[in-house]
């Protein structure tokens, strides 16, 4: 478990089932994550996956709750999630971070990601779709780079690295 002024970043568990499925079926969270809202069973498996990234890799996502009322507020970790970038992203850690609406505009996914990058404490990586503004000011501020537009899917995205 991590913990920031505002946040606590915590292992998930089966309790958070609801609220990261209403998350990631809102549209708004989505548009420039996948471009549509997940189904139950996709939130299901994301769940899942996120329990096995800690125990097959050693590192994983985290549960982003307010320290003050104990709402969940979204997701932040890292992964190896094999995407077939063109060119192939670099050999290590992809950062990711996503926050409910209602958390939007206050730093918290500054603060959320910042404390993940400070556990990990080497370099990693992160895309982040070209249209998606408020990502890539979060990257900007944590120190992320522009090193690419790869491929990816239908599509092209931005490739940030981050030295430690």
């Amino acid at each position: 478990m991590l913990e920031t002024p505002r946040l606590r970043l915590r292992p998930h568990t089966v309790e958070d089932f609801e609220a990261l499925a209403a998350l990631w079926a809102d549209p708004e969270v989505t548009r420039f994550i996948g471009g549509r809202p997940a189904t139950r069973e996709e939130s299901w498996a994301r769940l899942l996956r996120y329990a096995g990234l800690w125990r097959l890799l050693g590192f994983g996502y985290w549960a982003v709750e307010d320290r003050e009322t104990g709402a969940y507020l979204g997701d932040v970790g890292f992964a190896d999630f094999h995407r077939p970038l063109d060119p192939a992203p670099p050999a290590l850690p992809e950062i990711g971070w996503v926050l409910a609406p209602a958390a939007h505009g206050r730093g918290l996914a500054t603060e959320a990601a910042g404390a993940a990058l400070a556990w990990l404490g080497r370099d990693c990586f992160c895309i982040i779709d070209p249209a998606h503004t408020g990502s890539l000011r979060v990257a900007a501020k944590l120190g992320f780079l522009q090193v690419g537009v790869p491929r990816y899917r239908d599509g092209v995205t931005t490739l940030l690295i981050r030295r430690h």
